[in-house]
């Protein structure tokens, strides 16, 4: 799902070209996209599979906002602290 998503996408590209030296071979470059890639297909179906349940659905709804709020002072950190270091 997110291959289509242009952010998601943008994001991680951001971040791995942040994260990684430039002079890495393109298998190394490729076996750090193929980790990414599992790592999201791993993450989103277990994501998917538990959301499936009633009970765990309507307790995410309930913390959305404060998850929401937690997640952009992270981001917004991690970018700061990116501005900050160069």
């Amino acid at each position: 799902m997110n291959l289509l998503n242009p952010k998601s996408v943008l994001f991680a590209a951001a971040v791995l070209v942040v994260i990684f030296p430039p002079e890495m071979t393109l298998t190394q470059s490729l076996l750090v996209v193929a980790n990414h890639f599992v790592v999201e297909l791993l993450f989103y179906s277990t994501l998917a599979l538990a959301m499936g349940s009633a009970a765990v659905s309507r307790r995410s709804m309930a913390a959305k906002l404060w998850l929401d709020r937690v997640a952009a002072l992270v981001l917004g950190g991690s970018g700061l602290r990116l501005l900050l270091s160069r």
